[in-house]
């Protein structure tokens, strides 16, 4: 019975699949088909008869852009006009005095950077030095009260001993 429903099922599935796409693409290959047999049927299509203005040119919307020269750019404006006159030397003399300015600004900003990290690092090598300090300090105190504690237990021991022999039983 799950094998007939099944089979059954991709059956409708096909169907509907189908008449899908036959509502979708069969209007415009209804048209098409129409066109074509329209063109068939007509041996020769009549000449369009077109009274359109010709096309504007920018000569006529904007006469003014037509003058692209640009001859006098710049004439009014003196640090233009000085700039403009200068020599490929001397611009380039001054390309490369800019370039120096900026990498002694850099260099003089390394240097700053590059002193404040030694002194950073000297800080924090004297922190280092005196927390070293301190654990040596702690150490050699644990060191003393081990053998100190070491040293308590054996005379503990010896007291605890002599009062067994005296008589003592202990808790």
């Amino acid at each position: 019975m799950t094998r007939r429903s099944g089979s059954c099922l991709r059956c409708c599935l096909v169907i509907f699949a189908v008449a899908s796409a036959l509502g979708v693409c069969g209007p415009a290959l209804y048209s098409r088909f129409n066109k074509s047999l329209s063109f068939s049927s007509q041996s020769s299509c009549p000449p369009c008869i077109c009274d359109c203005p010709p096309p504007l040119s920018l000569l006529n919307i904007a006469p003014g852009l037509a003058n692209l020269s640009v001859t006098d750019c710049g004439n009014d404006d003196p640090d233009l006009k000085r700039e403009m006159e200068k020599q490929f030397v001397d611009l380039l003399t001054e390309e490369l005095k800019l370039q120096e300015a900026v990498a002694g600004e850099h260099t003089h900003h390394m240097n700053i950077t590059f002193a404040e990290a030694k002194r950073v690092a000297s800080q924090y090598q004297r922190e280092a030095e005196k927390c070293n300090a301190a654990t040596e300090i702690c150490e050699e105190a644990r060191e003393r009260t081990e053998a100190l504690r070491i040293k308590e237990r054996k005379i503990t021991s010896l007291w605890e001993r002599r009062a067994r022999q005296l008589g003592w039983e202990g808790e």
